[in-house]
Order: C-alpha cells, then structure tokens, then sequence
C-alpha cells in the first residue's frame, strides 16, 4: 500500500471514534475486520470538503427556497415561525456585511398575485411530451421571508440523506403542485434514481419529472417578466466569441456604488432569481441523465440541457454580482447556494469530459474551469443549505469516478480530498445509503476490498423496505460481485452476478461476466451456455451500447475456435483490466493472477511448438500455421496491467514493445492496441524521467479510434493528460518524433524493432 493510501486509511481510522449517530433509529453498525489492509470505516459516507476561506467565500444560512403557486390553488402557510434565523454572510469583496436587524415576520406570507402567461411557454429541453400553458402565481416573498419558509423543504432533504426517503417524498409532494421548488424536490428524487438504476424506465420518468418542473418555474419566470436585457445577452455573446471570457460568466458586470444604490429602482425580484435557478438545476440534473446514458444522443441533449441551465444560471449571477456587498438584502441564501452549485456542477463535469464528446454536444465558446467549479461546490458546501448534500454528492461522483479511471495516476491527488469528503459528511449523514455506496468505492480505491464489501452491504440493509430498496439492492450487488472477483473469490462473484442479470440495465455484461467468472472457477459448461446468452441479449438490445458491443466481439472470439481455445485466455481477468480493478488489487491476489497468466502464455507456447513441428516433416500440411496474437496480446496486455499495479514498470517494457511491434498482426480484438498506449503511458509515468514519454503514449492512444469502449479509454486518457498539463509535462522533440513513427508504422503495416536498451528477442518476450 503506498503513503498516500496508508495515511487516507490512518486519518479516517483516527476519525472514526468522533463520528456520531443523529437518526431516531439508526440501524446496526456494519462490522469491522480487525486485520483489513485499510481501517476505512464502513459507515463512512459522503461529505463537506473544508475549503480554505478567501476574499470570494460566501458562508449562507441552512434553509433554501420556497414559494410561488401554481393554478388556481390558494397558497398554504409555509412555516409556523415567525422570525428568521440569523444568517452570517461574508461579502464577496472585502469586509463582511452585517445582517439587517431581524424583524418579525408576518404570521402568514403576503398571498401571491396570480398573473397568467400571456403567451405559450417554450417546450421544455429533451422531452417531446407536450404539456398543457401553465399558470404561476407571482412570488412575491422576501428573501427573509423565503428562508422561513423553505425550512420544511430543508427537513425534506435531511430526511431523503438520512434514508426516510417515504417522509421525504411525501414532504415534496405536499407542495409540488404549489411551488416548483419541492416540484423540484421530486425530480430530485427521480433523478438518483434514474442515476442508481441505469434503466431507461427511471431515465424516462425522471426527465418526466424535472421537465414538468421546468415548466412550472418557467411560467413563473414569464409571469414576473424576468429576463435578461438584450444588451447583456448581446454582450456576452460577443465576449465570448471573442475567445475574452473564458467561464462563460458575465465578466463586465461590476457592484454598485452607494450613490447608484440609491438611484436603483430595484433588483430583479428574489422570487423570480429562485424560479430561474430552479429551471436551470432542472435542465442541469436532466444532462446528467442523458450524459449517463453513454449514447452519441445523449451527449447532444446533454449539451443542449447544460446550455440553457447555464443561461439562467448566468443571469442570476450577474444579478447577484450587481448588487455588491448588499446581496444578503436582496437574495435568500438558499438561491445563493443554488447558483454556486449549479455553475460548480458545470465546470465540473465539462472539466472531465474528453474532447470527443465535447465536440459532440457542440462548443460552449468558453473552456470548462475546474478550480472555479472546485471553490464554488465548496462554498455550497460550507452554507449548509438544501444543495449542501448534492453538492458532496456531486464532489465525491468526481473523485470517486476520475480516481477509478486512472488510480495509479491520480491516486495521491485525489484520495486524501475523498477521504475528507466523507469524513465529514459523515457528521452530518452517517447512515446515508448513498453515502456508504461512496465509502465502499473509496474502501477499494485503497485496496481494503473487504472493507469495501462491507460498506456496500450495510448500503443496502439501510435501504431495505423503502423507495431505493430496489435500485440499491442491484447497485451494491454488482460492485459486491466485482469485489469478490478483485479477491478471486470467482464462485461467490458468479453467485451475487445471476441475481442481477434480469434487474441491471446491462443484462448482456452482466451475464457475459458471469460466464467469465464460471470458467475461472472451472465450470467449462456452464460458461459456455452463459457466453452464449450473453451474446443473444447483446443482439436484442434496442440501444447497443459500448457494453454490448464489447460483449459480441470477445464471444465471437471465443466462438471461432468452438470454445476450445478458452484455456488460452482469462475472460474475468480481461473484464478487470479494462475495468481498471487490477490495480486496486492487493499483491497476494496479483501475484496469484500472474501465475495464471504465464500459465496460458506457456500453453500458447506449447501449442505453437507443436504446429510448427508438423511443418518439419510435412511438406504443405493441412493445418494452418500458428496465429495465436490476439491470445498472446491480451495475455501480455493483462501482464502488462499487474506488472505496473505491482510497481514493477520496468519489467513490462519488453511485454510493451511486443504488442507495438506486433500490431498489425492483432486484428481480433481492436482495443488491445490503444488500451497497450494506455499501459505504457502509465508504466513511463512511474519513471520520473519518463513522464513526458507516458504523455506522447496517451495522445497516441487518444489519436485511435474505431474500437470497442472508445469513449470509456477517451475519458481515461483526458484525465491523465489534463495531469500531465496541470503538472507542466510537456513533449519533448525526440517523443514527438517517436510518436510519428509509430503512427506511420501503423498506418503502412511496418513492424519497428526492440528500443536497443531491450536486450530480448521476440521469441524470449514471447514466452514470457
């Protein structure tokens, strides 16, 4: 285990007698293994990254938005309390404004003004479902005031992270047909399902459900007549096609002073800001879906959603930067919050998008900034508002996700800020299911998979009985199973894999690891029978996704020889290098894992040794001469991955130049060229004096395409090159060189010899 891992395992360990419990009845704590490789806690859960204060920092009050009606409803009281809350605000300058005295409030909200749309609303983003003109009332609450009353919809959320999720559904529909926040709140609810679930069904109903939200705070927009001025739309179209505004923020816009204060006729109405952010988070959270759906469709209604979610957010942004140090007056922090989350979410996830998706869903005319999507999830972090918990969702999807991509490359940067993130959730959340379904991840990206396995199963026992008992019954059962693969526990996989084939949403892989995992524990048969189903299911699929694909193609491998070569390759153990798992494994199993592959890369051997024998004594025989690159590629390419998860690079240099040299003869399997850059990128990084070699690896990986999980290595290989840029690697003359020629051996079927520092034979390398 390295440095980093051991001290994000000790200052967890350290942490874990501080936690506390603040559900009514918390559930049995899961169990602990005394002797595990990491001390992670298994009820670790998702949280707060403290940030460092600055100049910028905004610190809100706990509650969020509430307010505006629908139809021809009378409008509910909000709250039974009658004074608000004190709010420390720090200005977003300088010194830190006071809050203004707190009067009390009325015992009841000024009822709304019901103003109609004068005119059809625009259809809502990605739905063709037609809905009819909705009426809104106007919002016409104080910012004090919407705090007050938005304190039921703050409970709403602290009881769906403390796993009441029937309390918090029922909170939400209370008011959803009065007020587009809790409107909002259901879509919410939706949405993490559709996340979790990975259906098309919950994909279909939560874009349901945020697009009728999105109408309803629309109509509420067009009832206060609250849009941006033209001029400014104007202007920022031009600056940023000007290539001056790099964020896509308004830029010119600055605060007010007190003389202009005075002459100001009025901000834009607190309630109407609300509406406009509750209409861009729902276009926000409907790009997540269609991002998650992994399809070239879903990634050109994930750009349209972002672009329209942006326009409001920016314009709320704008506001908000006019009126100064004088925001608190005129904003409730909850719309604060919202719009950090919001714009944060955005940077966020463009930031770790490759550039062949980017160009999928169109230019923004602006680049993505992670650090300002980092310090604003931050800052809705430190206000303890509604948003607060999504944003250390959002926070720890990042981490979790790009760590898993590439743990040898972004391991020691991105380990410690999860284990932070958790830790302090935690206080707040220490039984959240989806929190102990991020502490699972970290508990493997550590290498403490029994840790892992138990935090994924104390996930699903919270869950049991309520709305996500389904969706996180099949979620922790398929990373479970690949944990007890990682452990080559391959029975056990197999089990927990056959309870998930008619509940996934990837019937096809899930059933093609399942045989994967069957022939790993020697049950030939039942392989078999599996691969072939897994193809069919593949083959039904009316979206075929990169999963299926991949699925088709090694069964067809397999298939060509009537499965007699399957002694020859390791399917689980390929299922796991692309996976990215083996180097989240621990030695022992790694060591176990290299003894079987040089135990198929000798019967490769043997079986070439006894073809070619034939030619020695028959003159054109009937048999073929021996063909066996597609099955020594993977097997090297497997070496390859434990090799450099075991800190052993330097060894895997001659398994490296094998494949490179020998590419255009691996014509099965596609991939295995471009996931070989991918290895030798991150062999060369080990190496300190190599790092600038790893970077001309992955722009050569970067530069193929045509290949089974395309879009998954482009992810992988973005990540690493954005580090290497972040970290002042550049290519140097001589890797530049080297990278056109092996882009022109490729393209004209040329072999390149051994580097003259590999003193090997490819014969030697072979058997290897």
């Amino acid at each position: 285990m390295s440095e980093q891992e051991q001290s994000a395992a000790d200052a967890l360990q350290n942490n874990n007698n501080e936690l506390t419990t603040n559900t009514a009845e918390p559930p049995p704590s899961p169990p602990h293994t005394a002797n595990s490789e990491s001390s992670l806690p298994a009820t670790t859960t998702a949280a707060v990254v403290k940030v460092q204060e600055d100049d910028t920092s905004i610190i809100d009050n706990k509650n969020d938005d509430g307010g505006g009606v629908k139809d021809e409803t009378v409008p509910k009281d909000s709250s039974s309390s009658s004074s608000s809350s004190n709010v420390e605000l720090k200005a977003a300058s300088t010194t830190t404004t006071n809050a203004p005295d707190n009067d009390r409030l009325p015992d009841k909200p000024p009822a709304p003004e019901l103003i109609a749309t004068s005119k059809p609303l625009p259809s809502p983003p990605s739905t063709s479902r037609s809905t009819p003109r909705i009426q809104a009332r106007t919002n016409t609450l104080n910012p004090r005031e919407q705090e007050v009353a938005d304190q039921a919809m703050m409970e709403g959320m602290n009881a769906l992270f403390n796993n009441r999720f029937s309390v918090a559904k029922s909170v939400f529909e209370s008011r959803a047909s009065d007020d587009p926040l809790y409107s909002l709140g259901k879509g919410a609810m939706a949405f993490i399902r559709a996340i979790i679930s990975s259906t098309s069904f919950d994909a279909d109903r939560a874009i349901e459900e945020l697009s009728e939200t999105y109408e309803f705070a629309n109509a509420q927009v067009e009832a206060a007549q609250a849009k941006k001025p033209l001029k400014d739309t104007v202007s920022q179209i031009f600056t940023n096609l000007l290539g001056k505004n790099t964020t896509g923020l308004p830029t010119n816009t600055r605060p007010l002073n007190q003389e202009e204060l005075k002459e100001q006729s009025g901000f834009m109405a607190n309630g109407a800001l609300r509406a406009h952010v509750i209409k861009a988070e729902c276009g926000l959270l409907m790009s997540l879906v269609w991002l998650s759906q992994e399809t070239v469709l879903g990634y050109l209604k994930m750009g349209l959603n972002l672009q329209r979610a942006y326009s409001s957010y920016s314009l709320v942004w704008q506001e908000y930067k006019r009126m100064g140090q004088d925001f608190y007056k005129h904003m409730d922090a909850n719309t604060i919050a919202a719009v950090q989350f919001g714009i944060g979410s955005v940077h966020l996830v463009l930031s770790s998008l490759p550039p062949k998706i980017l160009k999928v869903i169109s230019a923004f005319g602006w680049h993505a900034d992670r650090n300002l999507g980092f310090a604003l999830l931050k800052l809705c972090l430190e206000s303890k508002t509604i948003r607060s918990p999504l944003a250390s969702m959002m926070l720890l999807t990042y981490y979790v996700i790009l760590t898993s991509h590439a743990p040898l490359i972004l391991n020691s940067e991105l380990m410690q800020p999860a284990v932070d993130c958790l830790m302090d959730a935690q206080k707040t959340y220490p039984n959240s299911a989806f929190f102990l379904y991020f502490a699972g991840r970290v508990s493997r990206l550590s290498r403490s998979i029994s840790l892992s396995t138990q935090s994924f199963e104390y996930a699903r026992r919270v869950s049991q009985g309520d709305w996500a008992e389904a969706p996180m019954t099949t979620l922790t059962g398929y990373e479970t199973a690949f944990n007890h693969a990682m452990q080559l526990n391959w029975k056990t996989a197999a089990e927990h894999l056959d309870q998930l084939t008619s509940s996934h949403s990837r019937p096809s892989f899930v059933k093609f690891f399942y045989a994967a995992c069957m022939e790993m524990a020697g049950d030939r048969s039942a392989a078999v029978l599996a691969f072939a189903e897994a193809s069919q299911l593949a083959k039904k699929s009316k979206n075929t996704t990169q999963l299926d694909q991949l699925v088709i193609e090694r069964v067809s491998f397999y298939e060509n020889s009537g499965y007699q070569d399957l002694d020859l390759s390791l399917p689980a153990l390929e299922v796991l290098l692309l996976w990215n798992s083996l180097a989240c494994m621990s030695h022992e199993c790694l060591s176990e894992c290299m003894e079987k592959v040089d135990e198929a890369l000798s019967l490769i051997y043997e079986r070439e040794r006894q073809e070619y024998q034939i030619r020695t004594t028959e003159i054109a025989p009937n048999v073929d001469p021996p063909d066996y690159y597609c099955e020594r590629a993977t097997l090297l390419l497997i070496k390859i991955s434990i090799l450099n998860a075991m800190g052993q690079s330097h060894e895997a240099i001659v398994h490296l130049n094998w494949i490179i040299d020998n590419r255009s003869r691996i014509t099965g399997a596609k991939w295995i060229v471009p996931f070989t850059y991918w290895e030798a990128g991150v062999a060369s990084w080990s190496m300190e004096d190599k790092r600038s070699v790893a970077l001309a690896m992955w722009q050569q990986a970067l530069s193929m395409s045509g290949y089974v999980l395309e879009y998954q290595l482009a992810i992988r290989l973005n990540l690493a090159i954005t580090h290497a840029n972040d970290l002042g690697i550049a290519l140097t003359t001589d890797t530049t060189k080297s990278e056109k020629r092996n882009s022109i051996g490729q393209q004209n079927g040329h072999r390149r010899s051994l580097p003259a520092n590999v003193q090997s034979s490819e014969e030697h390398s072979s058997d290897r």
